[in-house]
Parts: C-alpha cells; sequence; structure tokens
C-alpha cells in the first residue's frame, strides 16, 4: 500500500507530515532542516515511521522556485516517489477542502491529501546536460536584461548631460557585460555541440522558417526537460493552447492559456512573427483563421501553438521540416 507524505518546503526547513490515516485524517509530523543533513534525517524517518520501503512511499511537494529542487533530488536518488505539483493546483485544492487557516502543518496536511485523492504523476528529473543548458540559458538573459537596463541608463545619462565620469562607467560596464554575453553564448553553443543529440535536435529545429539560434536552445530545453509524448502536452506546459469562457448564452473569445514560462512565450511569440511572413504553414494557417474571423491576435496565437506541434514533430520524428501546405 502506497503511503503519501506531504512536505511544505521553505528555504530553512522541511515541515513534513505522514498522511497514516486518511480516511480518520490520523496524521504524524516531522520538522527538519532544508539542508543536506536533513535531507538524509528525512529519508530515516520516512522509512522508519511508516515502516515501509522507499519504492511504496510517494513524497509530495509544491515547486516552490529553486528550494525544493535539492530535496527532490535526494528523495529521488534515495528511491522515493516524488511528485512536484503547481502551488496554484495545491491552493485550489486547499479551498476546495474549506481550509480556513494557514500554517506550515496545514499546508503539509493539504499536499498530503492532494497526494492521496489526485495520485500525481510521479516527478522524473531532467537530464544532466538539459539541467546545464538550462543554467547557461538563464545566465545568459540574466546578462542580456542587464545589458539592456545599462543601455537605458547611458541614454539618459547622455540626455541629461550627466558627468563624464558616470558616461565612462556605464560605458565599461556595457563593453564588460558585451563580452561576458558573448562568452556565455559560445558555452551554451559548445554544450550543444559536444552532445551530439542536442547538436542534431538544434540542427533540425533550425531548419523550420522562423526557429533561429535563440528559440531553438530555448524549445532544446523545453522540449528535452521531460517526456513529453504528445506535441499538445508540450503546448500545454508553455501556455500556448486556447482556452474558453462561456456561461449560459455567453460565449467569450479564445485566449492562450498562459500557464509555464512566460520567457518561453516571448521568445515564441517574436518567432511566430518572422514565421506568418516566411514559413508556408503558419502563413496558410494565418490566412485560413483571418478568413474565418478571427483577430490577428488569435492568428498570432495559434501560430505560436502550431511552431511548437512542428518543433516537438521534427524532433520526435528525427526529420528536417517539411511544409504541409500545398
Amino acid at each position: 500500500m502506497k503511503q503519501f507524505i506531504g512536505i511544505d518546503v521553505s528555504k530553512a526547513k522541511l515541515d513534513c507530515l505522514w498522511l497514516r490515516d486518511p480516511d480518520n485524517l490520523k496524521i504524524k509530523t516531522k520538522v527538519l532542516r532544508n539542508d543536506k543533513a536533513g535531507h538524509t534525517q528525512l529519508c530515516d524517518w520516512l522509512t522508519t515511521t511508516t515502516n515501509g520501503n522507499a519504492e511504496d512511499i510517494i513524497v509530495v511537494m509544491e515547486a516552490t522556485g529553486i528550494y525544493h529542487e535539492v530535496i527532490a533530488y535526494a528523495l529521488y536518488k534515495a528511491g522515493f516517489g516524488v511528485a512536484v505539483v503547481n502551488p496554484a493546483q495545491i491552493k485550489a485544492f486547499g479551498k476546495s477542502l474549506g481550509q480556513t487557516h494557514k500554517t506550515d502543518k496545514q499546508d503539509s496536511l493539504v499536499i498530503a491529501r492532494y497526494g492521496w485523492t489526485q495520485k500525481p504523476s510521479l516527478w522524473q528529473p531532467e537530464p544532466l546536460e538539459i539541467r546545464e543548458l538550462k543554467s547557461l540559458i538563464a545566465r545568459l538573459e540574466a546578462l542580456e536584461t542587464d545589458h539592456r537596463r545599462e543601455s537605458n541608463r547611458l541614454e539618459k545619462a547622455e540626455f541629461s548631460v550627466a558627468s563624464l565620469t558616470v558616461i565612462e562607467s556605464i560605458q565599461t560596464m556595457l563593453q564588460e557585460l558585451s563580452q561576458e554575453k558573448a562568452r556565455v553564448e559560445k558555452e551554451i553553443n559548445d554544450h550543444i555541440d559536444r552532445h551530439d543529440q542536442l547538436k542534431k535536435d538544434r540542427q533540425l529545429l533550425e531548419s523550420i522558417p522562423g526557429i533561429g539560434a535563440v528559440v531553438s536552445r530555448m524549445m532544446l530545453s523545453v522540449i528535452h526537460s521531460r517526456e513529453f509524448t504528445r506535441a499538445s502536452e508540450v503546448a500545454a506546459y508553455v501556455g500556448v493552447i486556447p482556452t474558453i469562457t462561456e456561461s449560459g448564452i455567453f460565449r467569450g473569445r479564445s485566449r492562450l492559456s498562459k500557464k509555464g514560462p512566460a520567457r518561453v512565450r516571448a521568445k515564441l511569440y517574436m518567432a511566430a512573427i518572422v514565421a506568418s511572413q516566411h514559413n508556408p504553414d503558419i502563413i496558410d494557417q494565418r490566412q485560413r483563421l483571418l478568413a474565418n474571423g478571427k483577430t490577428k491576435m488569435q492568428a498570432l496565437g495559434a501560430g505560436m501553438r502550431k511552431l511548437v506541434h512542428i518543433c516537438f514533430g521534427v524532433i520526435k520524428n528525427q526529420t528536417k521540416y517539411s511544409p504541409q501546405a500545398i
């Protein structure tokens, strides 16, 4: 019989709760530090307290930024089942239970009950090369953000006739940021080239009109981050599937769900704009949707979704892009 553990994860501690008797809500709790020693103690506590094997214990936690990652990897490596759930789903579940108090203990109880009733899919760690690729991409994006900020500061300083020392300082910072951006971008390209499958998949992605170097490495990090079986799963993950609002006779316009990484959608948005001018399938889809009364923005959203489907298709089938539109 599976045993369900809910963990409310924070930076400093882990509030753990074993749902010993789900029907009568009998529980057992433990608070541990969120560090290496605490993780070891947690593994021991789980098997000792439940008197079960690691493979029969499902530990459920929320995706809490970076704080859940280390404990999730530690538990997975120790052989426990791990489920990492979207906090919005846990929050909605808690409301459905009539939750009125919010404490760490209460949160861990809600998380454990969610696991017991909903049976979420078990978490799988990302391949090491994808983790590193994501880390490098995140660093490059941070440098690009800093570069834009310094560029704005330079424009403001020059317009307001600021001190020459200030202007020179900003110019020096811009030069350093440009050099570091170039270095990190080279590291990304070298990292992809060191892994044959990533290198091949990037070439396949860049065979798609509208997908360049930036979007190809982004989609590599997305598609290889988990075991997607269908293109629709990838589209749902990045938040480009349509959502419809209906109530009685009212029917609203469909909109993108926007559930998932916003930075990926931002890159796909620009790619869809380019693809709407150069990709035969996206052009055909756009013309058809506009003729059917859809707005330009709806057609663009559909183009983002179709690009995701095409990206998944070329990687899954290991074939270069071939337009379907005649």
